[in-house]
């Protein structure tokens, strides 16, 4: 859950530069970079990751109560509203960059859906979920979880960046 800490961070910095943005009638796009990239690479790559790879494969093998099985159909179909939301947000900064008309309000709406979302998402996961999900593991199972989500931390660093160069095209 403290990962849910950082992402409740960056969504309150969001909320407070989109009033600004909202203001000024115009987008920062490099802080548009930095809540994409934040939003693609921690909250969903690493948190949603988390959860999709281990602790939702994991729960997949247990005897879940019709409840239980209902909100985490729910959560994995929130992540995949969030991967779409986040991809329209770089579309639009992209837009808005080359100076479409209209593409700034879309920038702030989308900014506006993913402040909405998050906050819900996250009690969600705190309240309804979480806690009662960890009831259907052992210690040991529990121990062993936590032990595959170090280890997915420690490599997706390095998938991150081997992407990034391996990205990069060659010349000017």
């Amino acid at each position: 859950m403290i990962e849910h800490r950082l992402i409740e961070r960056m969504i309150n910095v969001t909320r407070d530069r989109l009033e600004v943005m909202n203001e000024q009638k115009r987008i920062d796009p490099i802080f548009i970079e930095v809540v994409v990239d934040f939003l693609r690479t921690y909250a969903d790559r690493c948190h949603h990751g988390k959860e999709e790879n281990i602790l939702f494969r994991d729960l997949a093998k247990k005897q879940l109560s019709d409840e239980h099985k209902k909100i985490m159909d729910e959560l994995v179909g929130e992540h995949v509203y969030a991967r779409k939301t986040v991809r329209m947000l770089e579309a639009s900064k992209a837009s808005y960059v080359q100076g479409q008309k209209g593409a700034l309000w879309d920038v702030l709406d989308i900014l506006k859906q993913l402040i909405d979302f998050y906050p819900m998402h996250i009690l969600k996961e705190d309240r309804a979920f979480f806690p009662p999900s960890m009831g259907y593991f052992t210690g040991q199972e529990l121990d062993d979880m936590l032990q595959e989500f170090w280890e997915f931390d420690r490599k997706m660093i390095h998938e991150k960046y081997k992407e990034a160069v391996d990205n990069i095209k060659p010349g000017l």
